[in-house]
């Protein structure tokens, strides 16, 4: 299973999202720090909403697989600009929360996300568990073992080690 890193501002439902996928009972808890357990990275919400602890977020997004903006349906604002896929060097996606909220407005978070570079995203309740399915099958499939020459041909094609290669493009026989 991939690692998941989440990041959003304060109660998007990053830690809910964590009970959710681990099918445990939702119980609030006030991520203070960055929790490491199991297959998610928990960060707190105040890595995101402060530049000077921003970067944090760029260095533990390295411990993972995957990263995942969480922000929910009926947030009034966005954190993350265009230019956040620069400096992650992971698959990007995005995770809405709450879509069951009066005030959801899932379109234009899911405009925020894309123009952040999500490369997919899923909508979540992690009361009900909607959704929930959808982004363990996601986390499931493992990335295939890749060797630092391979990783080294992609680069040289304009490839993150993630993307698959071209149709009709393969590693030389030397790879």
């Amino acid at each position: 299973m991939k690692k998941l890193f989440l990041m959003g501002r304060s109660e998007a439902g990053k830690t809910s999202l964590t009970q959710a996928l681990k099918g445990e009972e939702l119980h609030y808890v006030k991520t203070q720090y960055t929790l490491t357990e199991d297959n998610t990275i928990d960060s707190p919400g105040e890595y995101a909403e402060s530049k000077r602890f921003s970067v944090g977020l760029a260095c533990f997004s390295f411990e993972a697989d995957v990263v995942a903006i969480v922000q929910a349906a009926d947030e009034p604002f966005n954190l993350f600009g265009s230019s956040l896929h620069a400096f992650i060097l992971r698959p990007l996606i995005g995770v809405i929360t709450k879509i069951d909220s009066p005030y959801a407005n899932i379109e234009m978070v899911k405009q925020w996300m894309e123009n952040a570079g999500c490369e997919r995203i899923f909508l979540i309740n992690n009361t009900t568990r909607e959704g929930v399915s959808e982004l363990l099958e996601y986390l499931e499939d493992d990335l295939p073992p890749l060797s630092m020459k391979q990783a080294k041909y992609k680069q040289d094609l304009g490839l993150n080690p993630w993307d698959s290669l071209p149709d009709g493009v393969e590693y030389p026989e030397e790879i």
